[in-house]
């Protein structure tokens, strides 16, 4: 929860000029440039005492002595809480991401475009959560014969979601022999839910005493593996490199670690699992996340839905002077039209 500040008119107004200055440059802000901004009649060393009193307050600091000054991450809170002016979007482009979002794409396609409009539209890194469901139904199975005793097995698993995966096998096997191997496996398992259906086809194998049993048992090991991943929660990124464009992210060691968290996924999985229960667009800021590795980013995720079912959370990542009013209604129509393209499938 954020804190109060009793902020005055002035104060406030040079507040928002300061953060939109420094999201814009990267830059410290001087009193007499902020002056010219904010087009206030007032004195420099009028706004460099309100200055003193935001950074008595917390809401800025100053780098340097002779430097200007830069919003901390409570003034941006304070800023996002009390300040925002949130644009609209345009129609331009409104329209770019409505179009992005048709009605021939799988919605594994739409979540990947979710995730790539996010980042082309901000300019930051895009971030996608895909909540796996717990039911896992095998739709079709089919083999394919290639060289070197190598068999390729193409499953598709619940709506639309294709795995091919090649296995090994010590011998050559005939065309009839995979037809038979297809036909036994696509009994017990096509239609049916893959790990109560196992149980049952195992019992089967034994009763087989020929050399298909080779192909079943690995076929099995396959599609088990293959669902155990897809039963897992997935973070989709784009656009991590987009953040090397920002000067302050630029140390070595910092960009070191956030890319192995970006590579882990595992605790910014959790950090948008904190968007799911809440209505809108979340924002985190800086030690907001949790994660220290963070203390220098914002993350802005906001859920999307299934038939009124939360199923994940989408978003983008950057530096904490992000655009603010820009990024959010980004976040949030992004959402918006991927739970309508979703809903949308048959």
């Amino acid at each position: 929860m954020a804190e109060s500040y009793e902020l005055d008119e002035r104060a406030q107004i040079l507040l928002r000029y300061l953060i939109k200055s420094y999201t814009r440059d990267g830059q410290p802000v001087g009193s007499k440039s902020l002056a010219q901004q904010a087009g206030i009649d007032v004195s420099s060393a009028t706004i460099r005492n309100i200055m003193a009193k935001l950074e008595d307050m917390g809401l800025v600091n100053q780098p340097h002595t002779s430097a200007g000054r830069v919003p901390t991450e409570a003034g941006y809170r304070f800023f996002i809480d009390s300040l925002l002016e949130v644009k609209d979007l345009g129609k331009s482009a409104q329209q770019s991401l409505s179009d992005a979002f048709t009605d021939d794409k799988t919605s594994t396609d739409l979540i990947q475009t979710a995730s790539s409009m996010l980042s082309q539209m901000t300019h930051l890194t895009g971030l996608i959560s895909v909540s796996r469901p717990s039911r896992i139904l095998i739709r079709h199975i089919e083999f394919m014969k290639l060289s070197d005793r190598r068999i390729l097995v193409i499953m598709v698993i619940n709506s639309d979601q294709v795995h091919n995966k090649v296995i090994h096998v010590d011998r050559d096997y005939t065309d009839l022999e995979l037809a038979e191997a297809e036909k036994l496996l696509s009994r017990y398992l096509v239609g049916s839910n893959f790990n109560s259906a196992t149980k049952q086809l195992r019992v089967e194998i034994k009763q087989h005493k020929d050399d298909v049993n080779e192909i079943l048992e690995s076929v099995l090991q396959v599609m088990g593996s293959v669902c155990e991943e897809d039963n897992q929660d997935a973070l989709l990124m784009a656009g991590e490199s987009n953040l090397l464009q920002f000067a302050e992210l630029a140390d070595i060691n910092k960009l070191r670690e956030l890319f192995e968290l970006f590579n882990q996924k595992r605790d910014l999985l959790h950090l948008l699992e904190g968007c799911t229960d809440a209505e809108g667009v979340q924002i985190f800021i800086g030690s907001e996340s949790g994660f220290t590795v963070l203390s220098d980013y914002s993350v802005i995720g906001a859920p999307y839905q299934i038939n009124d079912e939360v199923v994940g959370v989408l978003g983008v990542i950057g530096p904490t002077r992000i655009a603010y009013d820009q990024v959010i209604p980004t976040v949030d129509l992004t959402a918006r039209l991927l739970s309508s393209a979703l809903k949308s499938q048959k």
